[in-house]
């Protein structure tokens, strides 16, 4: 299987070349997002649009969970496969394998038990609280394949193999919109036929990526064949995972409560900000992915000692975010009001009008976030994950204490939830270079 050392070559180049085909799968997953919405949007109406876009917050807080403890574990394959340490390597992918495989169970099965206090705590208008928890109740059974998915995927890009993982991304991203056609246009399904489709999509490229990495990869065989688990890298995993895990489960918990804050503001709005939001994440996302690659970038250099390289790393990341932000921007600023009635009927002027305005609140601060998941990846990589908490808390508390306080003043209305996200990102870059300049030689070694 093909791997890729990331501790040789140009720095730019290797970067980019690593980077690529991660921002390319994460921009295909938001494609599918956006044509799942379209689908649904067009098809389905206008409820079923705020019903699935509701749920998309749920279930990306219960991925990120996932998420975060397979990023957290890759961290450390990343060291191991940059020192060439490949018994400690094996010991990882035991320990990790564990932990997300038990995770993967319990939120499964606390998600099924608790469909309807989820729905209660998501303020879901009783005129679609059917119809979203049908959409609920299919797409919690597809929980396990995002775990394998994940951990699989997250092994591949630590040793340097991102293309891979983009490949069962695609299959599985054109997979799920066929599908979405097929059970909601053709056959009228609704919102669970959008589940079914999602779901069914998601174990294909689970099982799949899980079914190549085992033959392919002899580390990833030896592991799995004399499974054992070393206290002292059950240790280590849990110590990168759980913070890494708890990060990104504060990010998408305060996304969550937002969420459920713009759902009192009854279905149109709800609309208009499952609309846009789509758009939003297919615009920024990709710098989410690439501080994911600068992030494996660092920690294998940083197990193989490379410290100039790191350094060079670290320049040619924050020019590369600063000129993505602008451009995206940019075409925000024109193009916001085309893109919305891409998902809702020409009539509906009032969605699309909501839709533009937080759209223009939240583009022109992009490098905002493309700093903090630079920030991210930085203390991910060098072992203090601790660090990505706290900046999260920052952003995320923020972000959902304004956006409660700012909502509730008559004159600023659902206007103060969006412009309580650009405060909160630019208060944890703050404190991102704070913890940055006051601990820089015990971060890096500088």
């Amino acid at each position: 299987m093909d791997q890729k050392d990331l501790t040789k070559g140009p720095v730019y180049k290797t970067m980019c070349f690593f980077a690529f085909p991660m921002i390319l799968g994460n921009m295909l997953q938001q494609g599918y997002n956006i044509a799942d919405t379209w689908v649904v949007g067009r098809f389905a109406g206008s409820g079923a649009l705020a019903a699935v876009g509701s749920a998309f917050a749920l279930m990306t807080f219960l991925t990120s969970v996932l998420l975060g403890l397979c990023m957290g574990s890759g961290v450390v394959f990343s060291r191991c496969f940059g020192s060439r340490d490949d018994k400690s390597l094996e010991d990882g992918v035991c320990a990790s394998l564990l932990i997300a495989s038990a995770t993967a169970f319990f939120l499964t099965a606390v998600s099924l038990l608790g469909t309807e206090a989820i729905l209660r705590w998501m303020n879901i208008p009783k005129e679609i609280t059917g119809i979203t928890r049908d959409y609920l109740v299919l797409i919690f059974w597809g929980i396990p394949a995002v775990a394998l998915y994940n951990f699989f995927g997250a092994y591949l890009k630590a040793v340097g193999n991102s293309v891979v993982p983009l490949m069962f991304l695609g299959v599985s991203t054109v997979l799920n919109i066929l599908l979405d056609l097929l059970f909601v246009a053709v056959f009228k399904q609704g919102t669970q036929g959008a589940a079914l489709a999602t779901i069914l999509s998601q174990y294909i490229s689970g099982i799949g990526i899980a079914a190549y990495v085992i033959v392919k990869n002899k580390a990833v065989r030896n592991a799995i064949s004399n499974f054992r688990i070393r206290k002292s890298s059950l240790f280590e995993i849990a110590s990168y995972s759980v913070l890494t895990c708890v990060q990104q489960s504060v990010m998408n918990l305060g996304i969550l409560m937002v969420q459920g804050l713009v759902n009192s503001f009854g279905t149109t709005v709800m609309a208009a900000f499952a609309a846009a939001v789509k758009i939003d994440a297919f615009a920024y996302m990709p710098l989410q992915e690439y501080g994911n690659a600068f992030s494996t970038f660092l920690a294998q250099n940083a197990g193989a000692g490379q410290k100039q390289r790191m350094k060079k790393g670290m320049r040619y990341a924050a020019a590369t975010v600063a000129g993505y932000s602008l451009v995206s921007c940019l075409i925000l600023w024109f193009l916001a009001e085309p893109l919305m009635y891409l998902f809702i009927d020409a009539e509906e002027a009032v969605i699309a009008a909501e839709g533009v305005k937080y759209l223009h609140t939240v583009g022109p601060f992009y490098w905002g976030i493309g700093c903090l998941f630079l920030f991210y990846g930085i203390y991910r990589a060098l072992g203090k994950p601790s660090i990505s908490v706290i900046l999260t808390v920052i952003s995320l508390g923020t972000r959902v204490a304004l956006s409660y306080m700012l909502s509730s003043v008559p004159s600023v209305g659902v206007a103060g939830i969006w412009q309580s996200i650009p405060v909160g990102w630019i208060l944890a870059d703050l404190a991102g270079i704070l913890f940055y300049i006051k601990n820089k030689n015990v971060f890096t070694g500088f």
